[in-house]
């Protein structure tokens, strides 16, 4: 008898592992571009409409000390590989006249759930290289659809690769596409190929939001992984005829209403196809606002200070994370990579650094204590900027490279007791600046000891 138990159990483990497959959660990452902590609802905005959100907020946990980076590419490389820009040799921003991009040999989010089977589809801002070996297709990603760097952007001339129906709009052809890169005029991919241009960016918001809830559609059955990187509320700023002029915040508000419409139509569609009990759903943005609101924080994108980046995140994963929680630990989108895998069971890369942290217990805990001892800011040139452990924060570097107050490295702050950074205490507390430093040395001294380079072109390729 026990011989013939243990011989069903062997022909029952394929189908059971099948059906642990089967369980494995949805995920759909919504990724905005420069919106700032204090542009919605759940975040303090009292002058714009973000039904959804504020809803998303209720079901689900805000995260009152989640950082991003002061700008877009290096957000973008640091949400995906879990890992700080500088340890893949990312710059703080592409462009269109770049030959390098993510290396494909790192892996990132789309790669990772690739081991567990996940459909997986990047649709918007893409910014990690524009040159086809650098593409979401060729980083774990079986399809794209937006544009691959920023709005406010060209076309590359030289290398863009037009689909044979592509559209071009504003009297626009392929001869004059490779004329002259003109700024604000970007191409729409699908897969490697440029399918319209110039872009309608009025329609955006609204063309990636019917994308992803045809991916959701299609994959219902699951798992799958829907990354949402939003072109707005990147300048140029946009809306569609439905939103525009209808908000009291000029056009900035009514490309973040929008944006709350798209949450709300992505929730909408999940709960009918009744997916919604098994998919984790995660807000947040990429670096501080740039047209909007950072308040309260102290700097706007670009800069260290708290402003630049420390984001608006909401998380919402019924049954796990509790309805109306904030978290008030440090996080950041350097830390979804270990936080999927540990969702999942996929397993992380073993043959290199990764600095991110698994985050789950502060999802299904609130009241958790600290998962990351120590954050580094990193800045757009690339340099170690700033350092927080615990609630203090030092500054190795101006927060606001080649701006205003340039000149000025501010010093330490308690976060705790000046999370506006309006006083500097480091006459008072020398020995936290002395330890601050030398951890900020050890630690910038291994990143650039382990660092891994960049994707580079062929020389044919070139």
């Amino acid at each position: 008898m026990t011989r013939i138990l243990w011989l069903m159990m062997l022909l029952l483990v394929p189908t059971m592992a099948h059906a642990a497959d089967a369980k494995l959660p949805n995920i759909v990452l919504i990724f905005i571009d420069d919106m700032g902590y204090g542009d919605i609802g759940p975040f303090g905005n009292k002058e714009l409409r973000t039904p959804h959100l504020d809803q998303f907020a209720k079901e689900g946990m805000k995260f009152d000390c989640f950082y991003a980076t002061p700008v877009c590419s290096m957000s973008r490389a640091s949400l995906l590989t879990g890992c700080y820009n500088t340890r893949v040799s990312v710059p703080g921003v592409l462009f269109p006249a770049a030959n390098i991009g993510l290396h494909p040999d790192e892996m990132t989010l789309a790669d990772l759930l690739k081991q567990k089977n996940y459909a997986t589809t990047c649709i918007g801002k893409w910014h990690l290289g524009h040159r086809e070996p650098f593409l979401p297709t060729k980083q774990g990603f079986d399809s794209y659809y937006g544009i691959p760097y920023s709005n406010d952007m060209t076309i590359d001339p030289v290398n863009a690769k037009f689909a044979k129906d592509c559209i071009f709009r504003e009297g626009m052809t392929e001869a004059k596409a490779r004329e002259m890169a003109i700024r604000n005029t970007v191409p729409l991919m699908r897969g490697t190929e440029v399918v319209e241009y110039p872009a309608d960016q009025s329609t955006l918001t609204k063309r990636y939001t019917e994308e992803a809830i045809k991916f959701i559609t299609e994959h219902k059955d699951g798992p799958f992984f829907c990354y949402l990187p939003h072109s707005m509320v990147h300048v140029p700023l946009a809306a569609s005829v439905d939103f525009k002029g209808k908000s009291k915040g000029g056009l900035i508000g009514d490309a973040i209403e929008e944006v709350d419409w798209s949450v709300g139509q992505i929730m909408k569609t999940l709960k009918e196809l009744k997916i919604d009990d098994n998919t984790l759903v995660i807000f947040t943005s990429d670096n501080g606002a740039a047209s909007g609101s950072s308040l309260p924080f102290r700097g706007k994108k670009a800069s260290t200070f708290e402003g630049g980046v420390r984001e608006p995140c909401i998380m919402r994963w019924p049954g796990k994370i509790a309805p109306g929680s904030t978290c008030e630990q440090v996080a950041g989108n350097i830390d979804m990579l270990p936080t999927f895998a540990a969702i999942t069971g996929a397993k992380l890369p073993g043959d290199r650094v990764i600095d991110g942290k698994d985050i789950t217990p502060l999802m299904l805990d609130a009241k958790h204590g600290p998962i990351r001892d120590t954050h580094l800011y990193i800045n757009g040139g690339g340099k170690l900027a700033a350092i927080r452990q615990g609630d203090w924060k030092l500054f190795l570097l101006s927060p606001n490279s080649g701006k205003k107050e340039k000149d000025i490295v501010p010093g330490l702050y308690n976060l705790k007791d000046d999370p506006y950074e309006k006083t500097d205490v480091a006459a008072k507390f020398p020995e936290i600046v002395r330890k601050l430093r030398d951890e900020a040395a050890m630690r910038e001294a291994e990143i650039t000891k382990n660092k891994r380079p960049a994707g580079q072109l062929s020389e044919k390729a070139k």
